[in-house]
C-alpha cells in the first residue's frame, strides 16, 4: 500500500528525487559521498551512481526538503485526499477490488490504484456512503 513510503521511491518506476547536494568526494568506482544538510542526519551519505541524477530539469519533480519529514525508518508518510473510482478485477477463484486514490504530498499531488481492503481499514473517513 502507498501510504507509508521508503525514502527516494514513490510507486513503481516513479522515483523522487531531493536536493541538489554537493558532491563531497568519490567513495571507489560507483559511489559517491553527498554533503547533506542536518535534517537528513539519518540518511547515509554515501549513495551508488544509479541513485544520483546529473541535471533535473523539471522542478515539479523536485520535492523540497523542507517538505520531507523522515522517520528513523527512513519513509515518509503521504496523505489521501480522495477516492476517485473504483474497480473489480475478477481472477479465476476471487474478485479484488481496487480504488484509484489521488495522494498529496505537499506541492505534489498523484493518482494511483490501491487495494480496496488496506485503503478501507487504514482510511476509513475517505469512504463515505450516500444517503
Amino acid at each position: 500500500m502507498k501510504g507509508v513510503m521508503r525514502f527516494g521511491k514513490q510507486g513503481k518506476l516513479s522515483p523522487r528525487f531531493i536536493g541538489p547536494y554537493r558532491i563531497i568526494r568519490k567513495v571507489g568506482r560507483v559511489a559517491y559521498a553527498l554533503e547533506l544538510p542536518s535534517g537528513l542526519e539519518s540518511v547515509h551519505s554515501v549513495f551508488h551512481v544509479s541513485m544520483l541524477r546529473k541535471c533535473i530539469r523539471d522542478p515539479s519533480r523536485v520535492v523540497p526538503i523542507e517538505n520531507v519529514h523522515i522517520t528513523k525508518k527512513l519513509s515518509y508518510e503521504e496523505t489521501p485526499i480522495a477516492i476517485l473510482d473504483r474497480q473489480v478485477h475478477k481472477l479465476r477463484t476471487k474478485e479484488v477490488a481496487s480504488v484509484k486514490v489521488l495522494w498529496r504530498n505537499k506541492n505534489r499531488e498523484e493518482v494511483t490504484w490501491e487495494a480496496e481492503d488496506g485503503m478501507r481499514s487504514k482510511y476509513p473517513h475517505l469512504f463515505h456512503t450516500p444517503g
